[in-house]
This record gives structure tokens, sequence and C-alpha cells, in this order.
């Protein structure tokens, strides 16, 4: 489970950034909260704020370290101009002079799971225009309440690999160019420690409902063993069941695609039920409501999230979805029965209604807020604190509080003038 996000100098947060999901010392919602070892983390944290706050780009500095972890193997080679031109570049922010020329940082904390032993990782690096400026992994054990040990840290072209078997070592040095990680190198070459790491990141998946091209692509996804397998058709019916009961099937055709014959297309039909007799009718998938699409593209990266244990980054969540669908969804990480390998959801709204205190915990809850300066920052609603310098109550009315600016994280509001008459 991952605990801690950190970030600097990435798109509009120029200053350290921390998202923490381990749980606070407060009391509502107890059953939320997941012990591993001798951490007690959260399976979910909600992110609300005024457009063009930054909310979006806390997930998008999660995407690019994650990005940046799987695929830096094709970012290297001074002599390959098609690898130097994938070079994924950060992109800091940019109203600082000082800034603007600095490298961004990315770190995560996480746990594994209790059977692979509740090991707690601490990996980061730091990158710049140029390529890789320091990277380091640490880990402590279950049983140990101490400082993390070293597995390795990298600071330009010196390295120290003290946690890695020496034979790997030179293999590591020899190969590696300053815009890849160790730990993609080092998965390359089946070194376990390090494609522990990697694969850690493989196993989170992300969603932008707020971007057309990539609501597309997600629109396109379908469930794995879909086009053929009655039993996963079955349990995407059931899924539905929950919101939109009047699908009860679906017929899938598998088409060729006109440039490659292994390259597979599906047209995939909806099945009704008719009104007046015992028969069905079925129409297109894309005809279906937004909503109906939203929750089917959303099917199998949910799948996939809760069986691996993975993170689930969800941007405008809200989107096209009603309230109580939202709050279902959300339950879903919450509930231990369902969740049962303890994936985690981070997702942004601007549903307002999910702040009541029905559902999340004040710690769950994420403003984020750009000043004058454009500068964005992340808090939580369990740290925020008055203008008298007292901490939220539990029992107040979140929503409203809101709304009515006692947090900050709204918009400053106009009204729109420029449409007057002369």
């Amino acid at each position: 489970m991952l605990l801690q996000f950190n970030y600097k100098n990435f798109k509009s947060f120029k200053d350290d950034t921390i998202l923490d999901l381990s749980a606070t010392k407060i009391s509502e919602f107890n059953n939320h909260v997941v012990s591993i070892a001798n951490e007690k983390v959260l399976p979910v944290a909600a992110i609300f704020g005024a457009n063009a706050s930054g909310k979006s780009n806390v997930q998008e500095a999660f995407r690019y370290m994650s990005t940046y972890v799987i695929n830096s193997l094709d970012y290297g080679d001074e002599s390959d101009s098609k690898k130097k031109s994938k070079f994924f570049k950060p992109t800091p922010f940019l109203f600082d002079s000082t800034s603007k020329n600095a490298e961004s940082s990315f770190e995560v904390y996480f746990i594994d799971s209790e059977k692979n032993g509740a090991k707690t990782y601490n990996y980061g690096f730091t990158v710049d225009s140029n390529g890789v400026c320091e990277e380091w992994l640490n880990y402590k054990s279950k049983s140990s309440r101490g400082d993390f040990k070293r597995i390795f840290y990298r600071n330009g072209e010196d390295f120290d690999f003290a946690g890695i078997p020496a034979k790997s070592r030179e293999n590591l040095i020899i190969a590696l160019e300053k815009e890849t990680l160790v730990v993609s190198l080092g998965a390359k070459l089946k070194i376990a420690k390090l494609k522990f790491i990697r694969d850690w990141f493989v196993h989170n998946d992300f969603a932008d409902f707020g971007r057309p091209i990539e609501n597309f692509f997600l629109s396109q996804l379908i469930p794995e063993g879909f086009e053929e397998d009655k039993k996963v058709q079955q349990k995407v019916v059931d899924y539905f069941s929950s919101f939109d009961p009047s699908i009860i099937g679906f017929n899938v055709e598998v088409i060729k695609s006109e440039v490659d014959d292994a390259d597979k297309q599906f047209r995939i039909d909806a099945v009704h039920k008719m009104i007046d007799s015992d028969q069905t009718t079925s129409i297109p998938l894309q005809h279906e409501s937004a909503g109906t699409l939203k929750m089917f593209a959303l099917y199998p990266m949910l799948q996939d999230v809760l069986s691996t244990g993975g993170v689930f980054f969800i941007d405008e969540l809200n989107a096209r979805l009603h309230p109580l669908l939202v709050r279902a969804f959300v339950i879903t990480f919450l509930d231990p029965e369902i969740n049962t390998n303890h994936a985690q959801l981070i997702f942004t709204s601007h549903d307002s209604w999910q702040l009541n205190g029905n559902i999340l915990r004040r710690d769950e809850i994420w403003f984020t807020e750009k000043d004058s300066n454009g500068i964005s920052y992340l808090f939580s609603l369990a740290d925020f604190v008055d203008e008298d310098g007292v901490k939220i109550r539990k029992d107040e009315n979140y929503e409203k509080n809101y709304l009515l600016g006692k947090y900050g994280a709204i918009p400053t509001l106009k009204h729109f003038d420029m449409f007057k008459g002369e």
C-alpha cells in the first residue's frame, strides 16, 4: 500500500508537496484503517479544489513518476536519436527563474503485503532536462522500528550499491545511461529487488476523464477474456446491475482489422429485455449513456487494482456519474470484504456532496489551492487549522463550510460583466 507520495517542482507545485495516506489519530470511521505491520494506512484519498488549482497535477506527478520508472530504458543512448527523442523531460514550475531550471523530485513510501513480509520501501529520484540527477532505494523490515537500510544510492556518476548482489553491480554501472533509472535497468537485468520496485509501479492504474483523447481510449478497453468468456461477461453484467439493471447481457463480435489480421477489434452490443414480451433486443454499447460507458471503461482497471492491490488514480471521478454511484464506487475500496488485497483509490472531484461526513474521514479529504503567484498547495482537512488556530471537528458540515470558503480551495468568482451592454 502507498503510505506517502512526495514531489517537488512539478507543474504548478513549486515547493515540497506531500500526499500522506497514513491514518492520523482521529476517531471517525476506524473501520477504514488498514493495519499492516507497524503501519495504519488509508484506502482512499479524495482531492477537491477549484478549477486550475492543481488537482489534476497531483495525479500527473504520480503518473510522471510511474511512467519514468516503467519506460526509462527507452530514454538513454546518446547515439540513438529515436531513444533520445523519447526522453520524458519533467515539467518544472515555470514562473520562477530558479525553479524553471532546477530538477524535479519524486518519492514514494509504500509497504508490501503481509504474505511478502510487510517490508516498507522508500524509493525516489530527481530528474532535470538532461537526465537523472539522484536516485535512491531504502527499506526496513516489519520488525524494525528504526531507520531505513540502504539498497542503493546514486548521485550523478557516483554509486553506492551496498544492498545489491556484487555480481550485478558491474553490469549496472556499465549499462546505465544518465536518462535511465537504476530500478528500470535492474528490472531488465532480473535483479529481484529492483524488479519488485518496478513491478509495484506497473500494478498502478490511471484514468483521466477530463482529457477527451484519454476518455476515448479508455472507452475502447475491455476486460480480459470478455470477448469470448461468458463468465467474464456475466461478471460485467453483475457489476452493471448495481446501477443499470436494464442490461442483461452482451453480444460480442470480433472484427478483423483491415491493417493487420492479428489486430482484433470488437463490436459490442448490450442486450436488453423487451418491455412487452419475453424477447430481448440489443443496441451498440456506444449508444448507451455516457455514465454507463464510463463505468464500463472503469471496470477493467478496477478489476486489475482490486486483484493486485494497486493504486488507482482517477481524475474527475464524478464526471457524468450520479453522486450515489460515485459513493458506491468509493465504498468498494472501503469494504474489506471486497477489497481484500488493500487496493487504494485516489480521486479528484468537484462534487462537494462527497464531502459530507457520512463517508470520508477528515484525513481522507484533501484540498488543492493556488495562490496569486500561480503556486499550488495540497493540504488535508485533518491538518487544516482555521483563523482561530482550531482544527476542524468531525461533527462539522464539511460540504457547507467548504462551499462557504472556510477551508479555502474554492474559486474566486466575479460576474461575467464583459457581457453587459455598453
